[in-house]
């Protein structure tokens, strides 16, 4: 669903990077559109994937609902993706999330989020993308 308005994005993208912060993680970018966001970040020594995509979406849920009433029913969906990069493709992993709304505009999330798990080798069940 298209829940995060333009108005909020700077805003909730440095409510994510001071959850990072206090999870001990390191965030080099945030950024994304209106139905999804990507963060490029180190991923906590004391943290799994899972737990620091939980503390994520828990936090910014409950910050988000303060927002204004359009957010009022606001939610992440129930999975994530998780991918490691090298440092030698932390630039080009930067440009690509600060590029999110010009890419979209031609390529769909679902699309693209298709083919890469296809790319990597990920079974996945098209019903819960």
């Amino acid at each position: 669903m298209k829940f995060i308005r333009e108005d909020i994005e700077d805003e909730l993208y440095a409510y994510l990077g001071g959850v990072l912060r206090n999870c001990k993680s390191i965030s080099f970018q945030i950024g994304g559109t209106s139905d999804h966001i990507h963060i490029l970040c180190t991923l906590p020594r004391t943290m799994a994937p899972a737990d620091l995509a939980e503390e994520l979406k828990k936090s910014t849920s409950k910050w988000i609902k303060t927002k204004g009433s359009h957010y009022r029913d606001f939610y992440w969906q129930e999975g994530f993706g998780a991918f490691s990069v090298g440092w030698s493709q932390v630039d080009t992993v930067k440009r690509y999330i600060r590029d999110q709304k010009v890419h979209h505009s031609m390529v769909s999330f679902v699309d693209e989020y298709k083919k890469l798990l296809e790319e990597s080798g990920i079974v996945f069940d098209e019903r819960y993308l």
